[in-house]
């Protein structure tokens, strides 16, 4: 009864009035100031450079399995660390799956990557990066939960990193899609405009008055068989023969790009593009390699994100408190083999590397007999000079390295 009656009640009620706006816009105006079509902030090129970069750099590094000891830290090599760092995906490498992984935490994601670990006899068998389109997050009490495909997912489930964690809820990250949104579409509308300026086709480079009533010129055949008869050559450069007094030429000079602004519009929205994403001016397009900026890229944005995506698969990939991972930026620096070598040189005769390791640093292989540390007589502890053998009546002449 309630049914009907307020099926009733919905029937009788007035439609609401459809309200219409309209724009005023000429054609020349609506080509240069609307540009159709939805596109997205990560399509804009410039971000576009900086993510893949980023992306590209994260996924070029080595995953570590590391072990706390009393000596230091050391890396340990088996199956799991074999699956983090070779095949963490059945279906991909490490390189693409870490690349997937920063795509969306600075992208799709916006600031939040769920990864859905799968086990088998007890042991990791896949780990699953889930579409960020499917993905939501709710408050629950004093923690959250996640939404994937209809299920609700505890945080101790699921491999959850995220960058930038917002103050409202600081169990998830924020993204850039705010602060780009407006960058983005200002380089954009310089895109179109550029276009539509190098496209216009009201730009000629001369202007012809012609003694002429404006009645003999009022047709295009008119002025086509005029221009056939004085201004066409039969060869490039030949010179134009007409009366004096019949035509006047004038040269006209077309506004450029530079005198629009537009590059240093561009160049500036470049600038601040790279300075949210944290990265080089160069690596968006604007100014040219430097070699400390991009050093100073891999200490700073490479290993902020490699440390939170390290840090939750310690957490919760591993169950030894004496283990975790880690990545190695060492490959990723711009060094010359010029520098390789000295360090080399110097780590080796005082002890520090082995000249296996020293090869190893260079790219050769190893050899028999430089798998041991090697050091000068003259480097020895400060405690140990008077056990010199020429102190002690030794051999004035003897050996001059030691090995320890």
């Amino acid at each position: 009864m309630w049914g009907k009656q307020n099926k009733k009640s919905n029937t009788a009620r007035d439609k609401p009035k459809k309200s219409t706006v309209g724009w005023l816009c000429s054609n020349s105006g609506y080509d240069t100031l609307c540009i159709p079509g939805y596109t997205r902030f990560l399509d804009c090129p410039e971000v576009q450079m900086a993510i893949n970069k980023i992306a590209d750099l994260v996924s070029s590094m080595t995953i570590y399995l590391m072990e706390n000891t009393d000596d230091g830290d050391v890396r340990i090599v088996n199956d799991l660390s074999r699956k983090i760092d070779i095949n963490p995906n059945r279906h991909m490498t490490r390189k693409t799956f870490i690349s997937c992984v920063v795509r969306t935490l600075l992208g799709e994601g916006d600031g939040n990557a769920v990864i859905l670990p799968k086990t088998r006899g007890g042991y990791l068998d896949d780990l699953i990066p889930l579409p960020p389109s499917q993905v939501t997050f709710q408050e629950s009490g004093d923690s959250y939960v996640i939404q994937y495909s209809g299920k609700a997912y505890n945080p101790d489930e699921l491999i959850h990193i995220c960058i930038n964690p917002s103050p409202e809820n600081p169990f998830w990250g924020q993204g850039y899609r705010v602060a780009l949104k407006d960058v983005a579409q200002s380089l954009k509308q310089a895109t179109a405009t550029k276009k539509g300026f190098m496209a216009d086709k009201w730009k000629p480079s001369l202007i012809v008055k012609v003694e002429a009533t404006a009645d003999e010129f009022s047709n295009k055949e008119a002025r086509r068989k005029f221009a056939d008869e004085y201004l066409s050559t039969q060869e490039a450069g030949e010179p134009w023969i007409i009366p004096s007094d019949l035509l006047a030429i004038e040269q006209v000079k077309p506004l450029s790009l530079n005198d629009l602004a537009i590059n240093d519009a561009v160049t500036l929205d470049k600038k601040t593009v790279a300075a949210i994403l944290d990265v080089p001016s160069f690596v968006v397009g604007a100014g040219s390699y430097n070699k400390d900026e991009y050093n100073n890229l891999i200490s700073t944005k490479i290993l902020s994100i490699a440390r939170a995506i390290e840090q939750e698969f310690t957490k919760k990939l591993l169950s030894s408190r004496h283990w975790y991972f880690r990545f190695n930026p060492r490959a990723l620096y711009a060094y010359n083999i010029n520098e390789l070598a000295s360090v080399g040189k110097e780590m080796f005769v005082r002890g520090i590397m082995t000249g296996n390791e020293v090869r190893d640093w260079i790219g050769l292989s190893p050899k028999p007999g430089l798998s041991q540390l090697t050091i000068l007589e003259n480097y020895i502890p400060l405690d140990k000079i008077a056990n010199q053998s020429k102190l002690m009546g030794g051999d004035e002449n003897g050996s001059e390295n030691e090995t320890i």
